[in-house]
């Protein structure tokens, strides 16, 4: 496979991702928001913490001057000067799978193309609260779309292995912030830690990564922050954690290796990533800070992203 292609695969996979990963932390957002502000203190930051988890503080600064929820749902909805926007990602989306057409089923180029005219139905206009959940909801069927077109009719090839890798790089990554966020911004200074608040936070999270049925399955009691970290970090039988994503990625970055007869950093970094997720210990992460665990994923993440486009992409 030309390494272009590879690239656009990777990306066109990994936008797709974002997309879902940003509706869902403006859903949860909304879900916050609507507590009343006794849980709080009086005070609400979910909307800083959407910010932080979703987007770029940085470039959400120069256009709008207040954080709240019209400006925080726009910059990370419809901004056209946030990369990393619902509407940014799919336009971005469409665009790889555009460059490589004939790599792509045609259900696959019908889910990420028609999610692309559908998208101007909701850019520009001003959505009532019930139309902006639909709009939530409405990107996250096609994240499940495309994917499931992914799964359902493309060949087990490179072609698969790099959109599944682009896939897992991205989910890693949400789950991530998304853990670090919670533990670091969102819960008020005020509010104890296993409050009602921090409850029906990690509650909503669970609800957020599809994983509050699964947490109860799993653990069979209620639901407490560090058996929350165990189940979206260490547990493989999880899509969105830690360790499932590695596992994915691994085994992808090893079926590449094998077709094309040589491994590389990027086989090396994935392979200990996965190493060490399994030998790990909630417990353990927990005293040594939750923070500094996920914080140092994210970044290792990033490195075996950057080792994946070294070895077999062109940026």
């Amino acid at each position: 496979m030309l390494s272009r292609t590879a690239d656009n695969l990777f990306w066109l996979s990994r936008y797709v991702e974002r997309a879902d990963f940003v509706a869902r932390i403006l859903d949860a957002a909304h879900r916050l928001a609507s507590l009343p502000t006794s849980y709080g203190g009086g005070e609400t930051n979910e909307w800083d913490s959407a910010l932080a988890s979703a987007g770029d503080p940085d470039l959400f600064k120069p256009h709008y001057s207040v954080v709240n929820a019209d400006t925080v749902c726009d910059f990370l909805a419809f901004s056209p000067h946030n990369p990393s926007s619902i509407r940014s990602c799919i336009e971005a989306a469409r665009e790889n799978a555009r460059s490589v057409r004939t790599a792509l089923t045609t259900e696959m180029w019908d889910a990420i193309n028609g999610a692309w005219l559908e998208l101007r139905n909701y850019a520009g206009k001003d959505l009532s609260r019930d139309e902006f959940g639909r709009f939530l909801d409405w990107v996250k069927t096609v994240s499940l779309t495309f994917d499931g077109s992914a799964f359902r009719t493309m060949l087990r090839n490179d072609a698969f292995w790099f959109t599944r890798l682009g896939t897992a790089i991205e989910r890693a990554d949400n789950t991530a912030r998304i853990l670090d966020v919670k533990y670091q911004i969102l819960l008020p200074q005020n509010e104890t830690v296993g409050g009602s608040l921090d409850y029906f936070q990690w509650t909503t999270i669970l609800r957020e990564v599809s994983a509050f049925n699964a947490y109860h399955w799993v653990y069979r009691e209620s639901v407490k922050p560090l058996l929350v970290a165990d189940l979206l970090m260490l547990n493989k039988q999880m899509p969105r954690s830690f360790a499932n994503c590695y596992g994915v990625i691994v085994e992808y970055l090893d079926l590449i290796a094998d077709a094309y007869g040589r491994r590389g950093p990027s086989q090396r970094l994935a392979g200990n990533m996965l190493a060490k997720l399994e030998s790990e210990d909630i417990d353990r992460v927990f005293a040594s800070g939750l923070h500094e665990f996920v914080e140092a994923f994210i970044a290792e993440n990033n490195k075996v992203g950057e080792a994946i486009a070294k070895q077999y992409l062109v940026g």
